[in-house]
């Protein structure tokens, strides 16, 4: 008997369902899963034009944590992009930061915030901060397969735990190690310079506008001392990422706060 393409779709009797979109998907769509993430093959060919993306960095604060991230994406030893965002919302009081190779990176931050939707909607009532890091943690893990490619993905999760009321920082490493972070973190090639600049700066009690400007001053010295992390653009205005993430929730720091910043630090250093 034929099976009523109707019914193909729907889940079968005493099926256990998951609050996991990528598994409903996997199941019920396999075709929509992208390859990369399925542990598709890659073609060789492809692994000379990758696309990766550095540096990002996070520091805590007086009541939040702020999350940035340079524009420039590299392709060997060449300058893909200029203006590549790696900073981004996972849901009102959180945010991922990846690293890595562009495409699957850009494509890990969009499921793990499509997770974190659909868990909300299943279960009635949004997971919390530590089980959206080790949500974060799985997704990295699955995608071992690609990364034994030379398709590495590492990322960065931080937000506001409502529960304790503080923010935290959680890195990841490339076969989903789990790690939280004391008061700052960076990932991607120019990690070490920023990690320094961070070190010396970094004060839980300093104001969110003031880590904001550290945060932008460890990213200038990242780019002074890594060809692949991009510092602003001042020609064409184009400038770092940066979020906050405090008791209002996330917010994206508009460009000319982001230029005032720079300007400040460039201006102290001239002196």
């Amino acid at each position: 008997m034929t099976p009523d393409p109707l019914l193909a779709g729907l889940p079968r009797p005493f099926d256990l369902q998951s609050s996991s979109f990528f598994e409903t998907l996997r199941s019920q769509a396999p075709e929509a899963v992208p390859s990369w993430f399925a542990g598709g093959p890659l073609p060789p060919e492809l692994r000379s034009q990758l696309v990766e993306g550095t540096t990002v960095l996070a520091i805590i604060g007086d009541g939040g944590v702020v999350m940035a991230g340079d524009r420039r994406a590299t392709s060997g030893n060449l300058i893909s992009r200029s203006d590549m965002r790696k900073v981004f919302p996972a849901d009102d009081t959180s945010a991922i930061a990846v690293s890595g190779a562009a495409g699957p990176a850009m494509e890990l931050a969009r499921i793990f915030a499509t997770e974190l939707e659909h868990y909300e909607k299943v279960e009635g009532e949004p997971l919390s901060l530590e089980g959206r890091a080790n949500k974060l943690a799985g997704l990295v893990r699955a995608h071992l397969p690609m990364a034994m490619q030379g398709l590495v993905v590492v990322p960065m999760f931080a937000g506001l735990d409502r529960a304790r009321g503080e923010p935290r920082i959680f890195e990841y490493d490339p076969v989903g190690g789990r790690y939280r972070a004391t008061d700052q973190a960076a990932t991607g090639s120019g990690s070490m310079a920023a990690r320094s600049t961070l070190k010396r700066l970094a004060d839980p009690t300093a104001d969110l506008d003031t880590t904001a400007r550290h945060a932008v001053e460890a990213l200038l010295d990242a780019a002074e001392e890594d060809s692949a992390t991009g510092g602003p653009d001042l020609i064409r205005r184009i400038y770092p990422i940066v979020v906050v993430i405090d008791a209002q929730g996330y917010r994206e720091l508009d460009d000319s706060v982001v230029a005032d910043h720079v300007e400040t630090v460039i201006a102290s250093r001239r002196r």
